[in-house]
């Protein structure tokens, strides 16, 4: 018979808090095997030691390097490769032999630990169990004395080895975090934290539950300082001190054609962080609710109210997020922002904008890639401008060959638009064009199908439907599975 594998959580460092389980199962085990570097110490084995007897059978799986240093050929993966398929050989003879083996692991044995390794290569042929054990990341917020998540927060483990622009969005875009393996990658995140508006929130944790236990803002931390034994959190906002500012600001958010998968990590972050969100109650919607963020929904057609809304809040040192669906600077809220943010009054209110996926873009995505070539985006909408101005942009870019994307092609209020503007294409374009009409997308309602320009009908156009017209050279191909996929060459033929 063979021996039963155990990997076997100890917990965040302090012996108290190895469960009673993870004892029991030392007590149990002929083969105690632990990782260590070279040096030959092992932290996984201090935590165990009193419960460590004479005729225990030590197995020590010392790493080749610590670093990605290495002569090796196949470079630090080869190495570390060739040391877990030798490491997880000398623990198949114990087994094989009948020995029971307990594989000591830091934290939680599953959870960014080395025992993993061990059990992906031994699993599968040996009975095993694992005994699950505190985590760093629940120590570290023990010892803050802070929730770390809380209600519908999002929490988002990272670890710090991610390259600087991943961690950045990654942060920007969570409610709260941890960033795990400091150490060398300190400065990196330390750099990311700043660059995501999210450093003064972040705290330090070092060595947590152990000797030489360290608690700091992440900011007074001198990088020479961390070893790898350390975390960055950032903690739940909910009931956290409202921050300290000189200043408010504006930032006009562009939120997609739809729900959260449309989201940009940077707007999910400029969202999260608002004091304020403001814009038309749709869109509004769109957004969770968070605690102590205030919300002011409005009606559709008052966007210059809601710009001087929005600067006279950050005026008063409000953090205000401007609500725009789409991007905010195609046809949106942008451009009401920064016109009402023109005025003296409110020359000293930071304005950013955050773009968005523009309906446009979305919809040519669910169709193909009908703008693959150049193409002019025109709104249909004569609320703001003569129809006679609209009507003379169509013929020049229809004149032009463009592919045309038509923004705002009806509503119960206008409803003649669209066809005005099929008749006139029809002067340029054959009744053969291929149109795009999406609705929706991206929608629980979404919609999108593609007709002949001459077949184009009105009456199933409304505001949240965008039409794409295809040029002379856009093409619509039947896919195996019987789709249609529209596209528009890159390449336009000589005269």
């Amino acid at each position: 018979m063979t021996g039963k594998l155990y990997g076997v959580g100890l917990g965040p460092g302090d012996p108290s808090l190895m469960t009673v389980r993870a004892v029991e199962v030392i007590a149990e085990a002929d083969v105690i095997a632990y990782h260590s570097a070279r040096h030959g110490r092992s932290i996984a084995r201090s935590i165990a030691a009193k419960h460590l007897r004479a005729d225990h059978v030590e197995e020590p799986l010392v790493y080749p390097v610590t670093t990605e240093t290495t002569d090796h050929p196949g470079g630090y993966r080869g190495a570390m490769e060739e040391f877990y398929t030798e490491a997880s050989a000398r623990l198949a003879a114990h087994l094989d032999a009948g020995r029971t083996v307990a594989v000591l692991a830091e934290g939680d044995p599953l959870f960014y630990g080395s025992y993993m390794h061990m059990h992906k290569r031994l699993a599968d042929r040996y009975d095993t169990e694992v005994i699950p054990g505190v985590t760093s990341v629940s120590a570290a917020a023990a010892r803050l004395g802070t929730p770390l998540a809380e209600g519908e927060e999002i929490l988002t483990i990272l670890p710090g080895t991610l390259p600087e622009e991943e961690l950045t969005a990654r942060l920007a875009a969570t409610d709260t975090a941890v960033v795990m393996k400091l150490g060398r990658t300190f400065t990196k995140v330390r750099t990311a934290l700043e660059s995501s508006g999210r450093l003064a929130e972040a705290r330090y944790v070092e060595r947590a539950t152990m000797d030489g236990e360290r608690l700091a803002p992440l900011a007074d931390v001198d990088a020479g300082s961390v070893p790898y034994f350390s975390v960055a959190v950032l903690p739940s906002r909910v009931d956290a001190p409202a921050p300290v500012r000189e200043s408010g600001e504006v930032v006009v958010v562009g939120t997609g054609p739809a729900g959260p998968l449309w989201l940009t990590p940077e707007s999910r972050g400029a969202l999260a962080s608002a004091d304020d969100l403001v814009g038309y109650t749709t869109y509004l919607d769109r957004v969770p609710v968070r605690p102590g963020q205030r919300r002011h929904g409005s009606d559709n057609r008052v966007e210059a109210e809601r710009a001087e809304f929005a600067l006279q809040l950050a005026r008063k040192g409000r953090k205000v997020a401007v609500v725009s669906g789409g991007d905010p600077g195609v046809f949106a809220m942008a451009t009401a922002v920064l016109e009402a943010a023109a005025q003296d009054m409110y020359a000293d209110v930071p304005v950013r904008v955050l773009p968005g996926v523009t309906a446009a873009n979305a919809a040519a995505a669910r169709a193909g890639a009908p703008l693959g070539h150049d193409y002019a985006t025109v709104s249909l909408s004569d609320r703001l401008k003569p129809w006679d101005v609209i009507a003379g942009r169509l013929r020049a870019a229809a004149s032009a060959d463009l592919v045309l994307a038509l923004y705002n092609p009806g509503s119960r209020s206008r409803d003649w638009q669209a066809g005005k503007a099929r008749d006139l294409l029809l002067e340029h374009r054959s009744p053969d064009t291929p149109v795009v009409v999406a609705r929706d997308v991206g929608g629980s309602g979404e919609r999108v199908r593609i007709v002949r320009l001459a077949d184009l009908d009105p009456a199933e156009v409304d505001m949240r439907t965008i039409l794409l017209v295809g040029s002379s050279q856009t093409r619509v191909v039947r896919r195996g599975g019987g789709e249609e996929v529209v596209w528009t060459p890159r390449r336009y033929p000589r005269a």
